[in-house]
């Protein structure tokens, strides 16, 4: 197994600066760069097993969004929003003296990732975007806003994971090890008082904001302008991402070869066999000859 080296960027925001911690697998000379950005409430770990597959190819590099995983939480809950999270990854890449990247995100990192790739002179050059695209729908955030930032105080690890497994159930089909996995990469020590979720429940304030109109957010013209290889991944069972928008994608901007995935929700999580080819499939037709 290749293990992860941890490392930390600081990131600035009106309210001070922060430690961006980040994951990295593969040669760090490699100048073939992935960045994988997780879900809202997760963290970068989630991309250990994709990392595995790839680690020979790309240095792999997996984020903790700020207020995630071991990143440091801000002191002001609304730099929790796209625009900020864009800015931290640009201060990541220069931090890994990058000057392309391959993007991998999930759900918000996908977001990040259309963010940044949409830009002007953008340093992604390939992209993967995991149950997300142009459109949310609002039924799909008013699901995840029942939970994000909620989650009740958990006196022993058994109810934590029981916990997870619930909410995570739109993740569709995992073993034991699997969903033992899942639980773990969320769960921290809550100073001998029980176990908590790992992120800010702050993360919640903007997002419960972005949200709340009860409407679809629509970023087609974000998403129009990506010009570079795109893949999409789908859980075909998927409340965030439905067939129209993703058929849509196929045939406009950067026309996104897709992939569902059946069985599944929001979103593949890339700890199956399958889910993890289709990427590695993709970024390999990337390669220098």
């Amino acid at each position: 197994m290749i293990q992860s080296r941890l490392s930390h960027v600081m990131v600035g925001r009106e309210s001070g600066v922060y430690r961006m911690a980040y994951r990295e697998w593969g040669d760090a000379a490699n100048p073939r760069v992935l960045v994988c950005a997780h879900g809202l409430t997760r963290n970068g770990r989630d991309f250990e097993q994709l990392a595995q597959a790839l680690a020979r190819d790309y240095r792999v590099v997996a984020p903790d969004v700020v207020g995630r995983g071991e990143s440091e939480w801000l002191r002001d809950p609304m730099g929790y929003q796209l625009p900020f999270y864009v800015q931290d990854m640009l201060v990541l890449i220069a931090r890994l003296n990058a000057s392309s990247v391959d993007w991998l995100g999930t759900s918000m990192g996908g977001l990040i990732g259309m963010l940044l790739a949409s830009m002007p002179g953008t340093p992604v050059r390939r992209i993967v975007l995991n149950d997300v695209g142009p459109v949310l729908a609002a039924a799909a955030l008013a699901r995840i806003g029942e939970y994000v930032g909620k989650a009740p105080p958990f006196h022993t690890r058994e109810a934590a994971t029981d916990y997870i497994r619930a909410i995570s159930a739109p993740f569709g089909p995992h073993n034991e090890e699997q969903w033992a996995f899942l639980a773990d990469v969320m769960l921290k020590p809550d100073d001998g008082r029980g176990w908590r979720l790992n992120y800010d429940p702050g993360i919640a304030v903007p997002f419960q904001q972005a949200s709340g109109t009860g409407a679809d957010i629509d970023l087609w013209p974000l998403y129009d302008r990506i010009v570079g290889p795109a893949l999409l991944t789908r859980g075909a069972q998927s409340d965030l991402l439905s067939v129209d928008v993703a058929c849509a994608m196929s045939e406009r901007g950067p026309k996104a070869r897709w992939v569902d995935f059946d069985g599944v929700g929001h979103a593949p999580t890339f700890l199956h066999a399958d889910q993890i080819q289709v990427v590695v499939d993709f970024l390999r037709e990337g390669r220098p000859d």
